[in-house]
């Protein structure tokens, strides 16, 4: 492994940077200040940049599993109420998975002080592989009644169980509460939780920072169809898996009438019983269960320019309901072509103009 390069990147974008360079085994090889815009550049390697943790909010949110997309946009539709700015003007990171039934480290950044921020490394002559916010930067206290208190600049982070925070210094007893604050004043004490951050930062608030896969940022109404997705209770799922299971049956509508109601009795009294099984598959849960249509509809919805999910509902009676807003009504001809080559069917039930978009009712079934 090579030395990592730790950089406390000041509250002004005026103002030098203390540095040091760590090696594998957490030795110290070299401290120093880093000037903006320095006739000499610094030497290429692996560099942890630690921001002022005042300017990231930080929370524990219990979130379900999921791709790391789904788990940021369900973050960020629980925190939707608590942040002023719109989704696609933050970034949102998660941190490692906890044990389970545990709540996840969640931090949530302002993406233009994220650009600052990268803008400030390079007129210093080096490029963040992480940034992480200061008070992550300190170890979670095992008392839960304490909460570790470091000065940076003028600010004091703040780190306890399930609480992290940086704030001025005159309003730390309102933030931590009825816990205890314990100042951290021992410069080897803090230098050792910085080298630790160096080697294995908490969350990377650049992880965050790009554009959702099919491009755009994740907008409040994608944010709430993600977290709807990865939300879908298991009961639901046990549900969708029992009735998909019975649809191995009805695909032997292909061979004869006698085989259909053999599958479906109810459909005997139907005038035209392979036109009910069709019309029964293509509402029903498709194969795969709605975790797989979801991520399906995802790929597709994505690719087309100016699509947006505005409600996916799922129940083991009437399949997969979607409603897909976007800007031409040829777009649900792409999608549709997007879902068959994924082995699903879409059906339009509606289609309407509204405020000189197309919004279309669709449901997915299997493909025929």
């Amino acid at each position: 492994m090579k030395p990592t390069r730790l950089i406390l990147i000041p509250a002004l974008n005026s103002q030098p940077a203390p540095f040091m360079v760590v090696a594998p085994d957490g030795y110290v090889l070299d401290r120093g200040m880093l000037t903006p815009d320095a006739v000499e550049r610094p030497a290429p390697m692996r560099t942890v940049a630690v921001v002022p943790g005042a300017d990231v909010t930080v929370r524990w949110l219990d979130l379900p599993a999921g791709g790391a997309a789904q788990v940021r946009a369900a973050a960020a539709w629980r925190l939707r109420d608590d942040l002023a700015a719109t989704s696609e003007r933050l970034a949102v990171v998660v941190g490692p998975v906890p044990a389970p039934g545990q709540p996840r480290l969640t931090a949530v950044v302002s993406r233009s002080l994220l650009e600052a921020w990268t803008d400030y490394l390079e007129g210093l002559g080096v490029r963040a592989d992480a940034l992480v916010p200061d008070m992550l930067t300190l170890t979670e206290p095992e008392d839960d009644d304490a909460v570790q208190a470091v000065t940076f600049g003028d600010n004091l982070a703040l780190r306890g169980r399930r609480f992290a925070a940086t704030v001025q210094p005159d309003l730390a007893d309102l933030v931590v509460g009825d816990r205890r604050v314990v100042a951290v004043e021992d410069a080897q004490a803090v230098e050792q939780a910085l080298v630790a951050a160096a080697r294995a930062p908490t969350v990377n608030l650049l992880d965050g920072a790009g554009r959702e896969p099919g491009g755009g940022s994740i907008g409040w109404r994608r944010a709430a169809g993600l977290a709807a997705a990865v939300l879908i209770s298991p009961l639901l799922l046990t549900a969708a898996a029992a009735v998909r299971d019975d649809m191995t049956a009805r695909k032997l509508e292909a061979q004869t009438l006698e085989a259909i109601t053999a599958a479906a009795p109810e459909l005997a009294r139907e005038a035209d019983p392979t036109a009910a099984l069709r019309r029964r598959a293509a509402t029903a849960p498709p194969p795969g269960g709605v975790t797989a249509a979801a991520a399906a509809l995802f790929t597709a919805v994505e690719a087309v320019e100016g699509a947006e999910l505005d409600m996916l509902v799922a129940g083991p009676d009437d399949g997969v309901k979607v409603t897909v807003s976007h800007p031409a009504y040829s777009d649900m001809d792409d999608i549709g072509r997007r879902m068959s080559e994924a082995g699903l069917a879409v059906t339009e039930t509606a289609t309407l103009d509204e405020g000189g978009r197309v919004v279309s009712d669709i449901s997915i079934g299997a493909r025929p």
